[in-house]
């Protein structure tokens, strides 16, 4: 293990089928008003919604309904939610969903009573909260982006023309987060295995970066695995309750910031994928998946010892009588196998990108100078084109 880290991850988990019913503990610890955030209605259909309901009027708590958190949610939708807080002096905010309903509660929580432009200062200039921010809880319905243990907030801002990734401290976790599998087993096929690809993606931006002999690749490659085994199962059989919990508990710890701890990351197809979502509003983890091997055949040589790790350790493959750019290449192949069988969107074509609008995407998109290499325009514009 190399350099100086320091791990701290305050969120509390309640996990299991009967997780829910600790939400009544934990709502002891706040003020009367409870903000309900969720997104376009679903949890009404399935009950989780009556269940939480009941559950914070028992509790004796005066609810602030805040209804229709977008799959991409808008820096318009959180100025809205803003409004909602300094109005009804919101004391907790309860998201009920996936990762895009957290990480909009918590780029509520920062801005709310924020005194400059939020945008501005969180996810453009990546300035961190000097004001009042209000707490966060999680009841998590979706796995995937790991936001119930972490201060990640991914926001759009069509104004201004990005999708930007603002990750906050510890003080802005989720004080708490509910994590019953059953509820995963409520989204459609498509989003399912969209979160199975966004977990696999936040599992490879930590593991290729670096070359060193590091414990955080080695817990990196089990969950890696893991979700490879269980995701196999639940793509032929959703209501697998074992797989469908192990690949939650992945997914947690795919992104609660354990997997940096002693190395760096390079986050560069998030940053291309971000651009896709921006441009035409794809699920995200089918962006992820769109691009993923476009880049990582394209920095493959600059990063050869990891990727020879990776198809070694991840996906068995044997070395013998191979150069380690087979081997590598191996392993990619192996990633694209799995990728076809779980049943994600292998070109951003099928998401809408095209010659039309290839440059509107190539400019949104971030370069990071983190990774194996630093990329450059032409190269986004190459890397997604090989992706359509």
């Amino acid at each position: 293990m190399n350099g100086n880290f320091v791990y701290n991850n305050p969120t509390k988990l309640y996990f299991g089928e009967e997780s829910l019913r600790y939400l009544a503990d934990e709502l002891k610890n706040f003020g009367p008003t409870v903000m309900l955030s969720y997104g376009g209605g679903s949890i009404k259909r399935n009950g989780i919604y009556d269940a939480v309901v009941e559950i914070l009027k028992d509790s004796g708590k005066i609810i602030v309904e805040d209804a229709g958190v977008m799959p991409n949610p808008t820096y318009e939708k959180v100025e809205e939610g803003c409004r909602l807080v300094r109005d009804n002096n919101v004391d907790l905010i309860l998201a009920v969903g996936g990762g895009s309903t957290i990480d909009y509660a918590k780029g509520v929580s920062a801005s709310a009573y924020c005194e400059e432009d939020a945008w501005t200062k969180y996810w453009v200039n990546q300035g961190n909260p000097t004001c009042k921010t209000v707490p966060v809880g999680a009841v998590l319905t979706m796995v995937g982006t790991g936001s119930e243990m972490n201060g990640g907030s991914v926001i759009t801002n069509r104004k201004a023309g990005f999708k930007l990734g603002k990750v906050f401290g510890p003080g802005l976790y989720p004080r708490f987060a509910v994590l019953n599998p059953r509820y995963t087993m409520t989204v459609p096929q498509y989003q399912m295995v969209a979160g199975f690809f966004d977990i696999m993606s936040h599992l490879m931006e930590q593991y290729f970066a670096g070359n060193a002999d590091c414990t955080t690749d080695y817990i990196n490659e089990g969950l890696m695995r893991s979700l490879i085994h269980s995701s196999r199962i639940a793509a032929k059989n959703p209501k697998d309750y074992e797989a469908r919990s192990n690949i939650m508990w992945t997914a947690t710890w795919a992104l609660n910031t354990l997997l940096k701890c002693g190395k760096g990351g390079d986050w560069e197809v998030h940053q291309i994928g971000h651009a896709i979502g921006l441009v035409t509003d794809a699920t995200h983890g089918m962006t992820l998946a769109s691009v993923s091997l476009p880049y990582y055949r394209h920095v493959m040589h600059d990063g050869l010892h990891q990727f020879v790790r990776f198809a070694k350790n991840v996906w068995g493959v044997s070395g013998e009588g191979k150069s380690d750019e087979q081997v590598a290449e191996d392993g990619l192949r192996c990633l694209e196998q799995w990728m076809k069988e779980i049943g994600v969107v292998m070109h951003s074509g099928e998401l809408g990108v095209n010659e039309a609008n290839l440059q509107a995407v190539a400019d949104a998109v971030l370069i990071l100078p983190v990774g194996y290499r630093t990329l450059t325009r032409d190269e986004v514009v190459a890397i997604l084109r090989e992706s359509m």
